[in-house]
Order: structure tokens, then C-alpha cells, then sequence
């Protein structure tokens, strides 16, 4: 059984994730040091709340710095799921500005409703559309309906990042891929069947 870190920095549904994880064939471990994430194959990083604190506690508890060695210098599979996506950016708005993990270049900034049935908090089910094939897709229609909670949303500077998108707000980048950096604005452990078997790719790779 793959042993899938789960970061705890204090901003993400823990809980949930890590159930998740295990229904999906992973063993989940919170992990809040570098020593902690080497011990696993792949890691997740869970997200909910502001942008500036996001990366704060990522900076203060070492864990931004175990992250890049990790991930970017070792290879380590990696998928942020919604915070845990926008704080791959190069820079996000929320909180009166702050500079992400810039994994992927492009900044976050707030939702803007597009008609009176569109509401921020955008909060529900939503259509994603894969704009590319990627093995974290694997085994799902090119359409399929996930469950989202967010008000900011990552613009892709270089459009190879953007993986999948979805009709809301005038459209925004729901899926993000660069080599094995991914991304999630959508909460695949709320969204069923279709969530799991995201993850169980993710699992898998």
C-alpha cells in the first residue's frame, strides 16, 4: 500500500482527506516536518481558507522549504486540492497579496460573478471539462460533474498548465498540470465516485 503524505499546516480538511486516501487504497500520513514527508510516495496538500495564512503557516512551520525539496528537486508526485492548487501560484490577491510556492506561474484572484443565478462563494456541484488527456482523468469522460467551495480561482500564465476547466464566473481553471505537480480547485473527497477515482489515479501514478 502507497503511503500518501497529507500535510497539516493547519488549513485543510483533514479528516475527510485522509478517509479518502484510504477508501482510495492509499495509507494516509499527516506529516508536519520534512523527516515526516520523506517517508511517503506522493503528497497531498488539503486547503481551505485564505491565501496570505495559507502560505504563512507553509512558511513559518518549515514545511515550505520540505515541499520545494521534495517536490521539486526530488520528484516527489504532488496534488493541491482547491487552497492547497491556488497556493501553487506565483502570487495570490486575497489577504492584500502574498507570494504562493510558484510551482506555476499565474496569480489568483477572486471570482467574478457573470449574471444574477451566479453566486460567490461559488459552492456546489459544477461541470469540468478536460481541456487534455492526463492519467489523473484516467477512466472518466471528458465531462463530468465535481464538488466545489471557493471564492478565488488560479489564471494559468501559460495555458499548458490548465488541464481542466469549468463554465462558471466567465469560466476559470478547475485542474492544473505541469509535469508531476497537479492541482485540484474541486474537492475530490465531496464528489462521489468521480472524486475517488481521481484520487485512486492519483494514488496510482
Amino acid at each position: 500500500m502507497k503511503t500518501v503524505a497529507i500535510v497539516d499546516y493547519g488549513m485543510g480538511n483533514l479528516d475527510s482527506v485522509g478517509r479518502a486516501v484510504e477508501e482510495c487504497g492509499g495509507a494516509p500520513l499527516l506529516v508536519r516536518t520534512a523527516s515526516e514527508l520523506g517517508q511517503a510516495g506522493s503528497v497531498i496538500l488539503p486547503g481551505v481558507g485564505s491565501f496570505t495564512q495559507g502560505m504563512r503557516n507553509l512558511r513559518v512551520s518549515g514545511m515550505a522549504d520540505a515541499l520545494q525539496e521534495y517536490v521539486v528537486e526530488r520528484g516527489m508526485p504532488f496534488l493541491g486540492l482547491c487552497l492547497g492548487m491556488q497556493l501553487l501560484a506565483t502570487r495570490g490577491e486575497e489577504g492584500g497579496g502574498e507570494a504562493g510556492l510558484g510551482w506555476i506561474s499565474g496569480e489568483v484572484a477572486r471570482l467574478r460573478p457573470q449574471g444574477e443565478d451566479e453566486r460567490i462563494p461559488h459552492v456546489g456541484w459544477n461541470e469540468v471539462v478536460c481541456e487534455r488527456e492526463s492519467p489523473l482523468f484516467a477512466g472518466l469522460d471528458g465531462r463530468r460533474d465535481f464538488y466545489f467551495v471557493h471564492s478565488y480561482t488560479l489564471a494559468c500564465e501559460d495555458e499548458v498548465d490548465v488541464l481542466a476547466t469549468t463554465p462558471y464566473g466567465g469560466g476559470f481553471t478547475s485542474a492544473v498540470e505541469r509535469g508531476h505537480v497537479r492541482g485540484l480547485q474541486f474537492h475530490p473527497e465531496k464528489s462521489q465516485r468521480a472524486g475517488f477515482q481521481v484520487l485512486r489515479n492519483f494514488i496510482g501514478l
